[in-house]
């Protein structure tokens, strides 16, 4: 089976934590077997490059032949749709497809699509497509692992003796609500606990690992999300986690001890990050999240291509 994936977000050289996912997926794709060529138009340099995108799609769909176009986010799946060659699979990843001007979008692609994907069971609600399948993006397992914590610290430089709480991603976005996590870790060191809040943003992907293994405990108090890799790739390094509910955070969480589901307030993220704390062990979180295995969530993505594919040739 050979595939073209259509995205506008995919690392490159100054930024390669751009859609991290996509790249991973799309290598565990081949690794399975599949033919992938991929078209990134990197709208970082310029939002201009969004109606651009017709022309590179025109070009290769008419210059290639494929079992399928896969477009990740909404305004791929336009770009991929704009072509009747070839079936279309779309992935909604975000948050996107249920708040603000993207939603209606979302839905109309939706139903333009061939097949849709979505990472939650949240948005195949609200895209109002039944047989949309719910997949999350998958874990890196041989990346994020168990590490031995004080190795950890001594890379990183961290104090071997006090109690770290991790908070990764783009602290400077309002929507990621770091005023909370900042306020709750201060609410930490008042009640006296020897705390610190540690910040891995834009570190390089193969080190982030290292930051869940050398600190105690994750925080995420976002407002929205869809399905955040951050809690999954902490589930994989057995790292307890402190969330807000968001996104799928309650059911990757479920049943893994050591993680609480907390309000967004920072009295309420303190009061649990206080218990995980004072436990200081580690979760069983990497084996109840062997279903976000990169290979796994490859194979049932195959299913959809199989699917889709299959259907066009019946017609």
């Amino acid at each position: 089976m050979k595939v073209l994936i259509v995205t506008h977000m995919y690392p490159s050289r100054d930024h390669p934590e751009n859609g991290i996912f996509v790249e991973q997926q799309v290598a565990s794709l081949g690794r399975c077997g599949i033919d992938m060529d991929v078209l990134h138009v990197d709208v970082k340099k310029s939002k201009w490059l969004y109606p651009w995108s017709f022309v590179p799609l025109q070009r290769r769909t008419l210059a290639r032949r494929y079992d399928l176009v896969h477009a990740h986010y909404v305004f791929a799946g336009v770009v991929a749709r704009s072509q009747f060659r070839f079936p279309v699979v779309l992935t909604h990843h975000g948050d996107e497809a249920l708040h603000g001007w993207q939603a209606p979008l979302c839905r109309m692609m939706s139903r333009l699509a061939d097949k849709t994907i979505v990472v939650t069971e949240a948005i195949r609600r609200s895209i109002g497509v039944e047989s949309a399948a719910v997949i999350p993006c998958g874990v890196d397992f041989e990346i994020f692992k168990p590490m031995d914590k004080g190795a950890a610290r001594e890379r990183l430089g961290l104090d071997p003796g006090r109690k770290l709480v991790l908070f990764v991603g783009d602290y400077p976005k309002q929507l990621k609500r770091f005023d909370i996590v900042a306020r709750s870790v201060e609410l930490l060191k008042s009640r006296g606990v020897d705390a610190e809040l540690v910040v891995a943003y834009k570190q390089v992907y193969e080190r982030v690992p290292l930051y869940m293994n050398a600190c105690d405990v994750l925080v995420l108090a976002s407002e929205r999300g869809g399905s955040p890799q951050v809690i999954k790739e902490s589930m994989a390094c057995n790292l307890p986690v402190v969330s807000v509910d968001v996104g799928d955070v309650a059911d990757v969480l479920a049943g893994v001890r050591g993680c609480h589901l907390s309000p967004r307030d920072p009295e309420s993220i303190a009061d649990r990050l206080s218990l995980v704390l004072e436990r200081c062990e580690r979760t069983d979180g990497r084996e109840k999240s062997r279903r976000y295995e990169l290979n796994a969530i490859a194979k049932r993505i195959i299913e959809v291509y199989e699917e889709t594919a299959g259907s066009r040739r019946r017609v």
